[in-house]
């Protein structure tokens, strides 16, 4: 039987994952596609997964009133998407959305949650990837606003 560990330990966000880390991660994971214009999931929802983007396109799209939903980034090939699992009250605080057809492996939360609290060298590990990521995003974001807030 064929895992997806090969696709998994070759994934920027994963590269370089001690294999005992990578057998446990496997156990949480599965393909999923999204067709185009199809939700991934909703603010406010449970989250339930995040998603390691093999191919396609992803907005994030953030709810401002009076102005509706706005898209306030893309994601694609190479990113991971999502990290509202890893904190209570395990919300999503955006909406995705597949701006084109996606595919990605889907990580189940409460599975990864209960492996990481079983081994905490595993849940260090994610939450230094995670932490990366999350800091490339704060300054992605900075610069948005820069851009915004240079034109007024």
């Amino acid at each position: 039987m064929e895992t997806l560990e090969p696709i998994l330990a070759e994934h920027p966000f994963l590269k370089g994952l001690d294999k005992r880390y990578m057998d446990l991660i496997v156990g949480c994971a599965s393909n999923v596609r999204f067709e185009t214009d199809e939700h991934l999931f909703h603010e406010g929802d449970e989250a339930t997964k995040f998603y390691i983007i093999r191919s396609g396109s992803v907005a994030i799209h953030l709810h401002i009133p009076p102005k509706g939903l706005v898209r306030i980034q893309t994601m694609g090939e190479g990113e991971v998407l999502g990290w509202s699992w890893l904190f209570p009250p395990y919300k999503w605080h955006f909406d995705a959305e597949a701006t084109e057809l996606t595919r990605a492996i889907a990580l189940d939360a409460t599975c990864l949650r209960k492996k990481c609290e079983q081994d905490h060298d595993l849940g260090y590990e994610l939450l230094k990837r995670f932490s990366n990521t999350l800091e490339q995003r704060i300054q992605s974001m900075r610069l948005q606003l820069l851009d915004i807030y240079s034109e007024t």
